[in-house]
Protein backbone atom coordinates (compact mmCIF):
# COMPACT_ATOMS: atom_id res chain seq x y z
CA UNK A 1 0.00 0.00 0.00
CA UNK A 2 1.31 3.44 -1.17
CA UNK A 3 1.32 6.04 1.97
CA UNK A 4 2.37 9.20 1.87
CA UNK A 5 2.50 12.13 4.39
CA UNK A 6 1.38 15.81 3.52
CA UNK A 7 2.84 18.49 5.66
CA UNK A 8 1.01 22.46 4.27
CA UNK A 9 2.55 24.74 7.18
CA UNK A 10 2.41 28.74 7.06
CA UNK A 11 2.74 30.90 10.54
CA UNK A 12 -1.04 31.11 11.24
CA UNK A 13 -1.57 27.06 10.68
CA UNK A 14 -0.11 23.76 10.33
CA UNK A 15 -2.02 20.84 8.35
CA UNK A 16 -0.70 17.43 8.36
CA UNK A 17 -2.62 14.81 5.66
CA UNK A 18 -2.21 11.19 5.50
CA UNK A 19 -2.62 9.37 2.04
CA UNK A 20 -3.20 5.90 1.50
CA UNK A 21 -3.36 4.78 -2.18
CA UNK A 22 -3.65 8.56 -3.37
CA UNK A 23 -6.92 8.56 -0.55
CA UNK A 24 -7.47 11.03 2.30
CA UNK A 25 -7.38 8.82 5.23
CA UNK A 26 -6.28 11.08 8.61
CA UNK A 27 -6.18 15.50 8.18
CA UNK A 28 -4.67 17.38 11.44
CA UNK A 29 -4.39 21.14 12.37
CA UNK A 30 -3.26 23.39 14.81
CA UNK A 31 -3.02 26.82 15.34
CA UNK A 32 -1.43 29.17 17.63
CA UNK A 33 -4.90 30.21 19.32
CA UNK A 34 -6.16 25.90 19.59
CA UNK A 35 -3.21 24.32 20.75
CA UNK A 36 -2.99 21.10 21.49
CA UNK A 37 -3.23 20.05 25.49
CA UNK A 38 -2.96 15.70 24.98
CA UNK A 39 0.74 15.46 26.21
CA UNK A 40 1.59 18.55 28.08
CA UNK A 41 2.40 17.96 32.05
CA UNK A 42 1.09 20.61 34.25
CA UNK A 43 1.86 20.91 38.47
CA UNK A 44 -2.08 21.30 38.83
CA UNK A 45 -3.95 22.13 42.12
CA UNK A 46 -6.93 20.12 43.80
CA UNK A 47 -10.30 22.18 42.92
CA UNK A 48 -12.42 19.23 44.62
CA UNK A 49 -12.41 15.79 45.56
CA UNK A 50 -15.82 13.81 44.52
CA UNK A 51 -15.97 10.61 46.48
CA UNK A 52 -19.18 9.76 44.82
CA UNK A 53 -18.30 9.25 41.46
CA UNK A 54 -13.99 8.50 42.68
CA UNK A 55 -12.45 11.66 41.39
CA UNK A 56 -11.10 14.60 41.00
CA UNK A 57 -11.35 18.31 39.65
CA UNK A 58 -7.98 19.26 39.30
CA UNK A 59 -6.70 23.10 38.72
CA UNK A 60 -4.73 23.15 35.40
CA UNK A 61 -4.92 26.53 34.41
CA UNK A 62 -7.74 25.88 31.34
CA UNK A 63 -10.79 27.65 31.13
CA UNK A 64 -12.06 24.30 33.10
CA UNK A 65 -11.06 22.34 35.69
CA UNK A 66 -9.59 18.96 34.28
CA UNK A 67 -10.84 15.27 35.44
CA UNK A 68 -9.02 13.26 37.33
CA UNK A 69 -9.96 9.51 37.80
CA UNK A 70 -9.01 7.28 40.89
CA UNK A 71 -8.17 4.74 38.36
CA UNK A 72 -5.55 7.26 36.39
CA UNK A 73 -3.86 8.03 39.75
CA UNK A 74 -2.33 4.04 39.59
CA UNK A 75 -2.81 1.62 37.24
CA UNK A 76 -0.49 -1.82 35.98
CA UNK A 77 1.02 -1.49 32.41
CA UNK A 78 -0.03 -3.11 29.58
CA UNK A 79 2.59 -3.89 26.59
CA UNK A 80 1.44 -0.89 24.39
CA UNK A 81 3.85 1.68 22.79
CA UNK A 82 1.27 5.00 23.40
CA UNK A 83 2.15 7.01 26.45
CA UNK A 84 -1.26 7.31 27.05
CA UNK A 85 -2.48 4.41 25.42
CA UNK A 86 -3.78 0.87 26.68
CA UNK A 87 -3.43 0.02 30.07
CA UNK A 88 -4.94 -2.60 32.56
CA UNK A 89 -5.96 -0.90 35.32
CA UNK A 90 -6.74 -2.17 38.74
CA UNK A 91 -10.08 -2.72 40.43
CA UNK A 92 -9.15 -2.52 43.69
CA UNK A 93 -8.31 1.41 43.83
CA UNK A 94 -8.10 3.04 47.61
CA UNK A 95 -10.58 5.88 47.65
CA UNK A 96 -9.58 8.67 46.27
CA UNK A 97 -10.57 10.73 49.06
CA UNK A 98 -7.68 8.37 50.92
CA UNK A 99 -5.43 9.64 48.07
CA UNK A 100 -5.67 13.59 47.20
CA UNK A 101 -7.00 16.39 49.62
CA UNK A 102 -8.52 19.86 48.11
CA UNK A 103 -5.64 22.17 47.64
CA UNK A 104 -3.24 19.77 47.12
CA UNK A 105 -0.19 20.18 44.30
CA UNK A 106 0.02 17.18 42.15
CA UNK A 107 1.50 16.69 38.48
CA UNK A 108 -0.72 15.52 35.87
CA UNK A 109 -0.51 15.22 32.35
CA UNK A 110 -3.48 15.55 29.85
CA UNK A 111 -5.07 12.54 28.32
CA UNK A 112 -7.56 14.28 26.43
CA UNK A 113 -8.08 17.51 25.59
CA UNK A 114 -11.88 19.58 26.67
CA UNK A 115 -14.77 18.42 24.41
CA UNK A 116 -18.11 20.25 24.17
CA UNK A 117 -19.05 21.00 27.93
CA UNK A 118 -16.19 18.88 29.63
CA UNK A 119 -12.85 20.20 30.55
CA UNK A 120 -9.45 18.53 29.54
CA UNK A 121 -8.80 14.84 31.34
CA UNK A 122 -5.40 14.10 33.36
CA UNK A 123 -3.98 11.47 34.60
CA UNK A 124 -0.90 11.29 37.34
CA UNK A 125 0.82 8.53 35.71
CA UNK A 126 3.18 10.42 33.23
CA UNK A 127 4.76 9.49 30.45
CA UNK A 128 7.43 10.59 27.65
CA UNK A 129 7.26 9.57 24.31
CA UNK A 130 10.07 9.38 22.24
CA UNK A 131 10.62 8.24 18.74
CA UNK A 132 11.81 4.35 19.70
CA UNK A 133 10.25 4.18 23.75
CA UNK A 134 7.59 5.60 25.58
CA UNK A 135 9.50 6.58 29.06
CA UNK A 136 7.37 6.07 32.00
CA UNK A 137 9.33 7.58 35.07
CA UNK A 138 7.06 6.06 37.82
CA UNK A 139 6.89 2.32 36.32
CA UNK A 140 9.99 -0.75 36.61
CA UNK A 141 7.68 -2.19 34.03
CA UNK A 142 9.50 -2.68 30.51
CA UNK A 143 7.30 -3.82 27.46
CA UNK A 144 7.40 -4.49 24.07
CA UNK A 145 4.71 -3.14 21.16
CA UNK A 146 1.92 -5.56 20.66
CA UNK A 147 2.23 -4.67 16.66
CA UNK A 148 5.81 -6.60 17.08
CA UNK A 149 5.03 -9.98 16.46
CA UNK A 150 8.11 -11.82 15.74
CA UNK A 151 8.57 -13.38 19.58
CA UNK A 152 12.30 -13.21 18.52
CA UNK A 153 12.43 -9.54 18.07
CA UNK A 154 10.36 -9.18 21.11
CA UNK A 155 12.69 -11.17 23.53
CA UNK A 156 15.82 -9.35 21.43
CA UNK A 157 14.48 -5.29 22.52
CA UNK A 158 13.31 -6.75 25.92
CA UNK A 159 16.39 -7.99 27.30
CA UNK A 160 17.80 -4.77 25.50
CA UNK A 161 15.85 -2.51 27.47
CA UNK A 162 16.91 -4.16 30.82
CA UNK A 163 20.24 -3.53 29.76
CA UNK A 164 20.04 -0.26 29.64
CA UNK A 165 17.43 0.75 32.10
CA UNK A 166 18.78 1.17 35.59
CA UNK A 167 16.90 -0.88 37.92
CA UNK A 168 14.19 0.98 39.84
CA UNK A 169 14.81 4.23 37.48
CA UNK A 170 11.79 4.06 35.62
CA UNK A 171 9.70 1.51 32.76
CA UNK A 172 9.72 1.38 29.34
CA UNK A 173 7.99 0.03 26.09
CA UNK A 174 9.11 -0.03 23.13
CA UNK A 175 7.44 1.31 20.23
CA UNK A 176 6.67 -0.24 17.05
CA UNK A 177 8.80 1.45 14.99
CA UNK A 178 11.42 0.95 17.62
CA UNK A 179 11.82 -2.92 15.88
CA UNK A 180 15.22 -3.64 14.64
CA UNK A 181 16.76 -0.33 16.59
CA UNK A 182 20.31 -0.94 18.03
CA UNK A 183 21.18 -1.26 21.29
CA UNK A 184 23.08 2.39 21.08
CA UNK A 185 20.50 4.20 19.72
CA UNK A 186 17.95 2.71 22.00
CA UNK A 187 20.57 4.09 24.99
CA UNK A 188 20.69 7.59 23.43
CA UNK A 189 17.25 7.44 23.52
CA UNK A 190 16.71 6.63 27.02
CA UNK A 191 19.30 8.63 28.26
CA UNK A 192 17.55 11.44 26.48
CA UNK A 193 13.77 11.55 28.06
CA UNK A 194 16.01 10.26 31.20
CA UNK A 195 17.43 14.09 31.07
CA UNK A 196 14.11 15.43 30.08
CA UNK A 197 12.43 13.82 33.02
CA UNK A 198 15.07 14.98 35.47
CA UNK A 199 14.40 18.84 34.26
CA UNK A 200 10.50 18.03 35.01
CA UNK A 201 11.36 17.25 38.23
CA UNK A 202 13.28 20.01 39.12
CA UNK A 203 10.79 22.59 37.44
CA UNK A 204 7.81 21.15 39.22
CA UNK A 205 9.45 21.49 43.28
CA UNK A 206 10.18 25.04 42.06
CA UNK A 207 6.66 26.01 39.97
CA UNK A 208 3.49 27.50 41.64
CA UNK A 209 0.35 25.79 40.91
CA UNK A 210 -1.37 26.06 38.19
CA UNK A 211 2.03 25.86 35.87
CA UNK A 212 2.60 24.02 32.79
CA UNK A 213 6.22 21.88 33.20
CA UNK A 214 6.62 20.21 30.23
CA UNK A 215 4.91 20.88 26.48
CA UNK A 216 4.83 17.78 24.40
CA UNK A 217 6.15 17.95 20.44
CA UNK A 218 3.59 20.47 18.34
CA UNK A 219 1.88 18.80 15.53
CA UNK A 220 4.49 18.11 12.80
CA UNK A 221 7.02 17.35 15.30
CA UNK A 222 4.59 14.62 16.88
CA UNK A 223 3.64 13.31 13.54
CA UNK A 224 7.28 12.89 12.20
CA UNK A 225 8.42 11.52 15.61
CA UNK A 226 5.34 9.19 15.91
CA UNK A 227 4.59 8.02 12.23
CA UNK A 228 7.10 8.88 9.71
CA UNK A 229 8.98 5.30 9.18
CA UNK A 230 9.98 2.66 6.28
CA UNK A 231 6.06 2.69 6.44
CA UNK A 232 5.52 5.48 4.43
CA UNK A 233 7.02 6.35 1.04
CA UNK A 234 7.25 9.72 0.70
CA UNK A 235 6.77 13.04 2.79
CA UNK A 236 6.15 16.43 1.30
CA UNK A 237 6.51 19.88 2.87
CA UNK A 238 5.39 22.82 1.23
CA UNK A 239 7.22 25.32 3.83
CA UNK A 240 11.71 25.64 3.55
CA UNK A 241 11.59 26.20 7.07
CA UNK A 242 9.66 22.85 7.83
CA UNK A 243 11.51 20.70 5.59
CA UNK A 244 14.57 21.99 7.09
CA UNK A 245 13.45 20.92 10.90
CA UNK A 246 12.59 17.66 9.39
CA UNK A 247 15.64 16.86 7.37
CA UNK A 248 17.07 17.61 10.57
CA UNK A 249 15.49 15.69 12.49
CA UNK A 250 15.43 12.60 10.06
CA UNK A 251 19.42 12.95 9.75
CA UNK A 252 19.48 12.77 13.34
CA UNK A 253 17.33 9.69 14.61
CA UNK A 254 16.86 7.61 10.92
CA UNK A 255 19.10 9.06 7.94
CA UNK A 256 17.75 6.04 5.74
CA UNK A 257 14.36 8.13 5.50
CA UNK A 258 16.20 11.11 4.18
CA UNK A 259 15.54 10.65 0.30
CA UNK A 260 11.61 10.09 1.21
CA UNK A 261 11.32 13.86 2.47
CA UNK A 262 10.76 15.74 -0.52
CA UNK A 263 10.22 20.01 -0.65
CA UNK A 264 7.32 20.62 -2.56
CA UNK A 265 7.61 24.33 -4.52
CA UNK A 266 5.01 23.88 -7.59
CA UNK A 267 2.79 26.77 -8.32
CA UNK A 268 -0.19 24.82 -7.29
CA UNK A 269 -0.70 24.57 -3.67
CA UNK A 270 0.07 21.32 -2.52
CA UNK A 271 -3.42 20.01 -0.64
CA UNK A 272 -5.14 21.37 -3.95
CA UNK A 273 -2.24 19.23 -6.13
CA UNK A 274 -3.47 16.03 -4.10
CA UNK A 275 -7.02 16.67 -3.34
CA UNK A 276 -6.71 17.20 0.50
CA UNK A 277 -8.85 20.32 0.04
CA UNK A 278 -12.01 18.84 -1.88
CA UNK A 279 -11.29 15.35 0.66
CA UNK A 280 -12.07 17.87 3.70
CA UNK A 281 -14.82 19.51 2.29
CA UNK A 282 -16.54 16.50 2.10
CA UNK A 283 -15.47 15.05 4.99
CA UNK A 284 -18.42 17.89 6.57
CA UNK A 285 -21.13 16.46 4.74
CA UNK A 286 -23.56 14.26 5.92
CA UNK A 287 -23.84 11.86 2.80
CA UNK A 288 -20.66 9.90 1.90
CA UNK A 289 -21.34 8.58 -1.71
CA UNK A 290 -19.43 4.97 -2.32
CA UNK A 291 -18.35 3.83 -5.91
CA UNK A 292 -20.63 1.45 -5.98
CA UNK A 293 -23.79 3.71 -6.10
CA UNK A 294 -24.01 2.61 -2.31
CA UNK A 295 -23.97 5.68 0.41
CA UNK A 296 -23.23 6.11 4.22
CA UNK A 297 -25.35 8.74 5.99
CA UNK A 298 -23.42 10.13 8.92
CA UNK A 299 -25.51 11.94 12.37
CA UNK A 300 -23.63 12.72 15.23
CA UNK A 301 -25.42 13.06 18.47
CA UNK A 302 -24.92 14.10 21.92
CA UNK A 303 -24.74 10.57 23.16
CA UNK A 304 -23.40 8.76 19.72
CA UNK A 305 -22.89 8.91 16.70
CA UNK A 306 -24.96 6.76 14.00
CA UNK A 307 -24.19 5.69 10.62
CA UNK A 308 -26.41 4.23 8.26
CA UNK A 309 -25.82 2.11 5.36
CA UNK A 310 -28.12 2.28 2.08
CA UNK A 311 -27.87 0.61 -1.54
CA UNK A 312 -28.89 3.86 -3.15
CA UNK A 313 -28.45 3.57 -7.24
CA UNK A 314 -26.84 0.04 -6.94
CA UNK A 315 -29.69 -2.69 -7.78
CA UNK A 316 -27.23 -5.85 -8.39
CA UNK A 317 -28.04 -8.17 -11.07
CA UNK A 318 -30.00 -11.23 -9.86
CA UNK A 319 -29.09 -12.15 -6.38
CA UNK A 320 -30.41 -9.71 -3.48
CA UNK A 321 -28.05 -10.93 -0.45
CA UNK A 322 -24.99 -10.38 -3.10
CA UNK A 323 -26.11 -6.82 -3.60
CA UNK A 324 -26.37 -6.09 -0.25
CA UNK A 325 -22.92 -8.30 0.63
CA UNK A 326 -21.31 -6.67 -1.74
CA UNK A 327 -22.75 -3.00 -0.37
CA UNK A 328 -21.80 -3.83 3.03
CA UNK A 329 -18.80 -4.92 2.07
CA UNK A 330 -17.65 -1.09 0.67
CA UNK A 331 -19.32 0.29 3.56
CA UNK A 332 -17.43 -1.69 6.02
CA UNK A 333 -14.05 -0.03 4.40
CA UNK A 334 -15.20 3.32 3.95
CA UNK A 335 -16.85 3.71 7.53
CA UNK A 336 -13.35 2.70 8.99
CA UNK A 337 -12.11 5.40 6.72
CA UNK A 338 -14.63 8.34 8.01
CA UNK A 339 -13.99 7.69 11.28
CA UNK A 340 -10.21 8.16 11.04
CA UNK A 341 -10.78 11.56 8.24
CA UNK A 342 -13.27 12.93 10.74
CA UNK A 343 -11.71 11.95 14.08
CA UNK A 344 -15.11 10.99 15.87
CA UNK A 345 -14.78 9.00 18.45
CA UNK A 346 -17.36 7.66 21.52
CA UNK A 347 -19.78 5.07 21.06
CA UNK A 348 -21.04 4.73 17.27
CA UNK A 349 -23.77 2.54 15.59
CA UNK A 350 -23.52 1.33 12.35
CA UNK A 351 -26.50 0.07 10.51
CA UNK A 352 -25.89 -2.58 8.11
CA UNK A 353 -28.08 -3.38 5.78
CA UNK A 354 -29.88 -6.72 6.93
CA UNK A 355 -28.40 -10.09 5.92
CA UNK A 356 -29.94 -13.32 6.02
CA UNK A 357 -27.07 -15.71 6.42
CA UNK A 358 -24.47 -15.45 9.58
CA UNK A 359 -21.60 -16.11 6.92
CA UNK A 360 -22.06 -12.70 5.29
CA UNK A 361 -22.83 -10.88 8.43
CA UNK A 362 -19.35 -12.51 9.79
CA UNK A 363 -17.62 -11.53 6.46
CA UNK A 364 -18.73 -7.77 6.98
CA UNK A 365 -17.25 -7.72 10.30
CA UNK A 366 -13.94 -9.18 9.73
CA UNK A 367 -13.89 -6.35 6.73
CA UNK A 368 -14.72 -3.58 9.52
CA UNK A 369 -12.57 -4.79 12.02
CA UNK A 370 -9.21 -5.21 9.15
CA UNK A 371 -9.50 -1.84 8.32
CA UNK A 372 -10.06 -0.60 12.12
CA UNK A 373 -6.26 -2.40 12.28
CA UNK A 374 -5.15 0.65 10.76
CA UNK A 375 -6.37 3.23 12.97
CA UNK A 376 -4.02 4.57 15.75
CA UNK A 377 -7.02 5.34 17.75
CA UNK A 378 -8.10 2.36 20.31
CA UNK A 379 -11.63 0.64 18.39
CA UNK A 380 -13.56 -2.17 19.62
CA UNK A 381 -16.47 -3.74 17.07
CA UNK A 382 -18.64 -5.92 18.83
CA UNK A 383 -20.54 -8.62 16.84
CA UNK A 384 -23.61 -7.74 14.30
CA UNK A 385 -26.86 -8.10 15.39
CA UNK A 386 -29.91 -9.47 14.26
CA UNK A 387 -31.04 -5.97 13.04
CA UNK A 388 -28.04 -6.21 11.21
CA UNK A 389 -26.77 -3.64 13.61
CA UNK A 390 -22.56 -3.19 14.86
CA UNK A 391 -22.11 -1.29 18.04
CA UNK A 392 -18.53 -0.02 18.31
CA UNK A 393 -16.36 2.00 20.69
CA UNK A 394 -13.33 4.59 19.19
CA UNK A 395 -10.87 6.50 21.26
CA UNK A 396 -11.79 10.27 21.99
CA UNK A 397 -9.00 12.24 22.23
CA UNK A 398 -9.73 15.76 20.82
CA UNK A 399 -13.13 16.99 19.21
CA UNK A 400 -13.66 15.74 16.04
CA UNK A 401 -12.28 18.08 12.69
CA UNK A 402 -15.94 19.11 11.99
CA UNK A 403 -16.72 20.34 15.75
CA UNK A 404 -13.24 22.38 15.98
CA UNK A 405 -13.57 24.25 11.90
CA UNK A 406 -16.96 25.06 12.69
CA UNK A 407 -19.54 26.54 15.13
CA UNK A 408 -23.27 26.29 15.65
CA UNK A 409 -25.19 28.56 12.89
CA UNK A 410 -27.02 31.20 14.60
CA UNK A 411 -29.98 30.90 12.19
CA UNK A 412 -31.05 27.68 13.49
CA UNK A 413 -28.92 27.43 16.89
CA UNK A 414 -27.15 23.91 15.62
CA UNK A 415 -30.42 22.32 15.03
CA UNK A 416 -30.15 22.42 11.19
CA UNK A 417 -33.36 23.30 10.27
CA UNK A 418 -35.64 26.18 9.88
CA UNK A 419 -38.65 26.95 9.87
CA UNK A 420 -40.90 26.65 6.55
CA UNK A 421 -42.63 30.13 5.38
CA UNK A 422 -46.16 28.03 5.63
CA UNK A 423 -44.88 27.84 9.65
CA UNK A 424 -44.19 31.41 9.76
CA UNK A 425 -47.11 32.38 8.52
CA UNK A 426 -49.25 30.42 10.40
CA UNK A 427 -46.73 31.91 13.79
CA UNK A 428 -47.69 35.58 12.37
CA UNK A 429 -51.14 34.42 12.65
CA UNK A 430 -51.39 33.53 16.05
CA UNK A 431 -49.58 36.67 17.36
CA UNK A 432 -51.76 38.82 15.81
CA UNK A 433 -54.55 37.20 17.15
CA UNK A 434 -52.40 37.86 20.64
CA UNK A 435 -52.49 41.20 19.54
CA UNK A 436 -55.79 42.15 18.98
CA UNK A 437 -57.92 45.09 20.39
CA UNK A 438 -54.30 46.39 21.76
CA UNK A 439 -52.70 48.16 18.58
CA UNK A 440 -54.90 49.89 15.84
CA UNK A 441 -52.03 49.55 13.48
CA UNK A 442 -49.24 46.84 12.80
CA UNK A 443 -46.30 46.47 10.81
CA UNK A 444 -44.72 42.54 9.73
CA UNK A 445 -41.50 43.13 9.56
CA UNK A 446 -40.09 39.39 8.07
CA UNK A 447 -37.50 38.48 5.28
CA UNK A 448 -37.82 39.35 1.27
CA UNK A 449 -38.49 36.03 0.16
CA UNK A 450 -40.74 34.51 2.70
CA UNK A 451 -42.88 37.80 2.19
CA UNK A 452 -42.82 36.87 -1.48
CA UNK A 453 -43.79 33.60 -1.14
CA UNK A 454 -46.90 34.41 1.44
CA UNK A 455 -48.11 37.23 -1.12
CA UNK A 456 -47.68 34.68 -4.11
CA UNK A 457 -49.36 31.81 -2.42
CA UNK A 458 -52.60 33.69 -0.22
CA UNK A 459 -52.60 37.23 -1.90
CA UNK A 460 -55.72 38.15 0.55
CA UNK A 461 -53.39 37.24 3.67
CA UNK A 462 -53.19 40.78 4.71
CA UNK A 463 -56.86 41.69 4.24
CA UNK A 464 -57.82 38.50 5.62
CA UNK A 465 -56.40 39.13 9.05
CA UNK A 466 -57.42 42.95 9.18
CA UNK A 467 -60.98 41.88 8.87
CA UNK A 468 -60.28 39.25 11.20
CA UNK A 469 -58.55 41.24 13.81
CA UNK A 470 -59.70 44.70 12.95
CA UNK A 471 -56.03 45.99 12.88
CA UNK A 472 -54.56 47.70 9.80
CA UNK A 473 -51.81 45.63 8.62
CA UNK A 474 -48.59 46.54 6.87
CA UNK A 475 -45.65 44.15 5.21
CA UNK A 476 -42.07 45.44 5.28
CA UNK A 477 -38.86 42.85 4.39
CA UNK A 478 -36.05 42.90 6.23
CA UNK A 479 -32.97 41.32 4.21
CA UNK A 480 -31.43 41.34 7.92
CA UNK A 481 -33.65 38.87 9.27
CA UNK A 482 -33.41 35.24 9.10
CA UNK A 483 -36.02 33.31 6.79
CA UNK A 484 -37.93 32.15 10.41
CA UNK A 485 -38.09 35.36 11.65
CA UNK A 486 -40.87 38.12 12.06
CA UNK A 487 -40.95 40.89 13.96
CA UNK A 488 -44.34 42.94 14.77
CA UNK A 489 -43.90 46.32 15.08
CA UNK A 490 -46.72 48.69 16.48
CA UNK A 491 -47.13 52.62 15.08
CA UNK A 492 -45.25 55.27 13.34
CA UNK A 493 -42.29 54.26 15.75
CA UNK A 494 -42.46 50.80 15.40
CA UNK A 495 -41.67 50.05 18.80
CA UNK A 496 -41.55 45.65 18.67
CA UNK A 497 -44.28 44.17 20.45
CA UNK A 498 -43.55 40.51 20.03
CA UNK A 499 -40.50 38.63 20.61
CA UNK A 500 -38.66 37.01 17.46
CA UNK A 501 -39.15 33.00 17.00
CA UNK A 502 -36.32 30.90 16.04
CA UNK A 503 -36.05 27.13 16.16
CA UNK A 504 -34.76 25.55 19.48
Amino acid sequence: MRREILVSANAREQWVALLEEDQLVEIMFDRPDQGRLVGDIYLGRVDAVIPGIQAAFVDIGTEKAAFLHVSDIDWDEEEDENGNGRRRRRKDFPPIQSRLQKGQQILVQVTKEPISTKGPRVTAQVSLPGRFMVYIPSSSHVGVSRKIDDRGERSRLRSMAKDIVPEGRAGVIIRTVGEEVTKDTMKREFKRLDGIWKKIEKKAKSANAPALIHAEAKLISGVIRDQFSDKFDAIRVDSRDVYSQIMQYVSDVAPELKERVHLYEAGKPLFDEYGVREGLQQAFQKRVDMKSGGYLIIEPTEALVSIDVNTGRYTGKKDPEKTILRTNMEAAREVARQLRLRDIGGIIVVDFIDMDEQGNRDRVLHELRSHLGRDRARTKAFEVSNLGLIEMTRQRVRPPIFDTLTTDCEHCGGAGRVYTPATVVRRIERSLVRAQGKEKNLIIRLHPDVAIEVLEREPDFLKRLEDRTDVKLTFRDDPLLREDEFHLLAGPAETEVTEKYVVQ
